[in-house]
């Protein structure tokens, strides 16, 4: 059939169809945020660590679950730059980071409930110990997850706390970090490791006990500190936009967890192929590849674990993941 356009003339029903739908094809239909890959890409020999917020868990955790090497969150979850300056730089030993609460258990102000212990010295010896960690770890770039600018301080002593576990709210006063105030913490993180290279990224979860106005400003703050860290430490600093790709490539509740405020298990999986994308260099990405199959056969959970079959699957998987690290070369 053809029908008369007063542009072109006589024309085929089929062919304007097919004109159409190639214009529909070629329409932008999301607003891809740009991502500033590693001047030297990350490989299968580097040590990386995760360090921050919930977020740094998730991404660190996908690191770990592709069969790469990883350290996360060896404080446990930290939320603003803050009590990150201060894990890495306090005299860990000394009593003022310490209380014992009404149930005789021990508590760091400095980090969360995982270091938790019966006595003071045993407290003091899991903060030690997970300082080592990350030193021993001797990372080659660091992953700062910063997930607000908002803090909570001892009333008394005015000391910025890691976690409030669960004290009484009197306790603390709240304030809001400025963004010169973030810039120094963020300096002096970067300092306790001078040749180490740091990327620093916003957790794209919502703050909503503070108001989603007031979740947007502390952002904001978090976003001006980096970026002028950045410019002043070009060669040190990088930013991944975790918060950008959230909001703009995501732009979806679909993407939100049930609170609506957590990122979704697959939003997660997303920014993680993009983290992977532009920050791993070809020989791990054909790892990657190669590792898929075992990871999901490390995943599996039979009916029967006990059985010849199932321990006989076990076997094979473990001989296919050796086989695969003898291929590339890697050490456990």
């Amino acid at each position: 059939m053809y029908v008369r356009r007063k542009d072109i003339g006589f024309c085929r029903v089929a062919d304007l169809q097919a004109a159409k739908y190639a214009t529909f094809v070629s329409m932008k239909l999301q607003t891809p945020v740009e991502i500033h890959g590693l001047d030297s890409l990350l490989t299968l020999r580097s040590r990386v660590a995760f360090i921050g917020s919930c977020f740094a868990e998730h991404i660190g955790g996908r690191m770990r679950q592709c069969g790469l090497p990883a350290l996360v969150n060896p404080f446990g979850v930290l939320y603003n730059p803050q009590s990150i300056m201060q894990v890495l730089t306090a005299d860990l030993m000394s009593d003022q980071y310490y209380f014992c609460d009404d149930t005789g258990r021990w508590h760091c102000w400095l980090a969360d409930s995982s270091k938790n212990a019966s006595t003071l010295e045993a407290c003091k010896a899991a903060m030690v110990s997970a300082r080592g960690r990350l030193f021993e770890w001797n990372p080659d770039t660091v992953v700062v997850t910063l997930g607000t600018n908002r803090c909570y301080e001892l009333a008394l002593s005015g000391l910025t706390v890691g976690n409030c576990h669960k004290q009484p709210h009197a306790t603390f006063r709240e304030r809001d970090l400025s963004v010169a105030e973030v810039v120094t913490a963020l300096r002096h993180i970067c300092d306790v490791l001078p040749r180490t290279r740091f990327m620093l990224t916003v957790s794209p979860y919502r703050y909503a006990k503070y108001g989603f106005h007031e979740s947007r400003l502390a952002k904001a703050a978090l976003l001006l500190a980096v970026e002028q860290l950045r410019q002043q430490r070009d060669t040190q600093v990088t930013y991944f936009p975790a918060y950008e790709i959230m909001l703009d490539e995501l732009r979806d509740y679909r993407f939100y967890a049930a609170d609506m405020l957590h990122p979704s298990d697959q939003a997660i999986d997303y920014i993680w192929e993009r983290f992977a994308q532009h920050c791993l260099d070809t020989e791990a990405h054909r790892y990657l590849v190669d590792y898929e199959p075992i990871r999901r056969a490390m995943a599996h959970r039979p009916s029967d674990p006990d059985s010849a079959e199932a321990q006989l699957f076990r076997q094979q998987t473990q001989e296919h993941l050796m086989a695969l690290l003898a291929k590339y070369n890697i050490e456990l």
